[in-house]
């Protein structure tokens, strides 16, 4: 009882108690997610011929003297393996010239540093890489199947993880998020709408916001720097926005590739709609090409979720036979619902898209490309618009 009793005076009399004390959990919670990460790697008997030896042998070096700082624990919070993301490239239909340039100009100086840095110092992984485009894209998508298909560390960078109340704090994360991702390479640091976090410095913005775009833009040139063996660092910042006129300058200078993903065309659009519903029991007489003609205008999630919706119709149907039959809903077979209809995606309510027989949408403006310049302007173009 007096060991008690000693203890909370002493916890009573020393100020900094409450913030020890949270400082020890989330070293605690952080070592506890590297190593379910490190657990979880890779472990299975390889030959050195085979593709993944390299990888797991990248694993390996990781675990060896991996000491981090306090604000490197905050961020390793955000890291996630490449193997707990559910998503690939397979998954994504519609943008296979953009997925082949992201194999090409990131996947590949990430994972065969040697090949490339024996041919020319030139060739190597981009400090930066921008997904722009309208919302419902796939642009966080891709960024996803991108740190999935390349094997590396992915660090999921959030607006909060680098919010502190106290001041300098959030520079010191800004640098701990590059260090982090030092120690963990190969790595990609994500961030998700870039432009809240660094958008157009202006003159009437808080010190504290220009300080943490200052400290982020030191650490960033210091990527195209090699390390003390003489090579080069393989981190990658991946930014993702759809409203890239609101990026600042020197963010984007340090973005050298820029890949659009644009409202999908015809060909794309078709290739969205044999993906969405290939688990889907579909009737002999299902028309792709009327959806295709019809959902001109739609983004990829706008599809999916129009997908979503028709597939719901059926089982909606079927129920309500049931139960006007006063059949018992447990013994309700899956493979009684009747197929799936071109017909299922109109005239849907409760809340959903309505998707009209005839589309809005001029054919040839949405096979175009959007770029910077147009981008702006197309939150006032009413053909983007998704007839409602």
């Amino acid at each position: 009882m007096a060991f008690f009793i000693m203890r909370n005076l002493l916890a009573r009399m020393d100020p900094e108690a409450a913030t020890k004390s949270e400082a020890e959990k989330k070293a605690s919670a952080a070592s506890a997610r590297l190593s379910s990460i490190f657990a979880s790697s890779p472990d299975h008997d390889l030959d050195e011929d085979d593709d993944d030896y390299e990888q797991k042998m990248e694993w390996e070096k990781r675990k060896e003297n991996l000491v981090l700082t306090p604000y490197e624990q905050t961020i390793a919070m955000e890291v996630v393996a490449p193997w707990e993301i559910p998503v690939s490239f397979d998954d994504i239909g519609g943008l296979d010239d953009i997925i082949e340039e992201l194999r090409e100009a990131v996947i590949y100086p990430l994972t065969m540093p040697h090949l490339y840095s024996a041919t020319s110092s030139l060739l190597s992984a981009p400090s930066g890489v921008l997904l722009y485009g309208p919302p419902g894209c796939g642009k966080t998508m891709l960024a996803k199947a991108l740190a999935h298909e390349s094997g590396a560390c992915f660090i999921n960078l959030h607006i909060s993880t680098l919010t502190e109340k106290w001041y300098g704090d959030s520079n010191k994360l800004v640098s701990a998020v590059f260090s982090l991702a030092r120690k963990l390479q190969p790595s990609i640091v994500f961030i998700d709408e870039i432009d809240a976090v660094l958008g157009q410095r202006r003159s009437g913005e808080h010190e504290a916001s220009g300080m943490v775009k200052a400290e982020f833009m030191t650490q960033w040139d210091g990527l195209t720097s090699s390390n003390s063996l003489g090579e080069s660092q393989r981190i990658c910042v991946l930014g993702a926005t759809n409203r890239i006129q609101d990026i600042d300058e020197a963010i984007l200078r340090r973005l050298p590739k820029k890949f659009p993903v644009s409202l999908p065309s015809a060909s794309q659009r078709r290739s969205i709609f044999s993906l969405t519903l290939k688990n889907t029991r579909l009737s002999p007489h299902f028309d792709f090409g009327v959806l295709v003609k019809i959902s001109a205008g739609m983004s990829g999630s706008d599809i999916k979720e129009a997908c979503r919706d028709a597939a719901m119709v059926p089982v909606r149907e079927y129920i309500r036979e049931a139960k006007a039959r006063g059949a018992n809903m447990k013994g309700v077979k899956a493979q009684d619902v009747r197929g799936l209809h071109t017909d299922d995606f109109f005239g849907r309510k409760g809340g959903a898209l309505q998707m009209r027989r005839e589309p809005e949408v001029d054919e040839a403006w949405e096979d175009t490309k959007a770029s910077p310049e147009t981008m702006s302007e197309s939150d006032d173009d009413p053909k983007t618009s998704v007839p409602v």
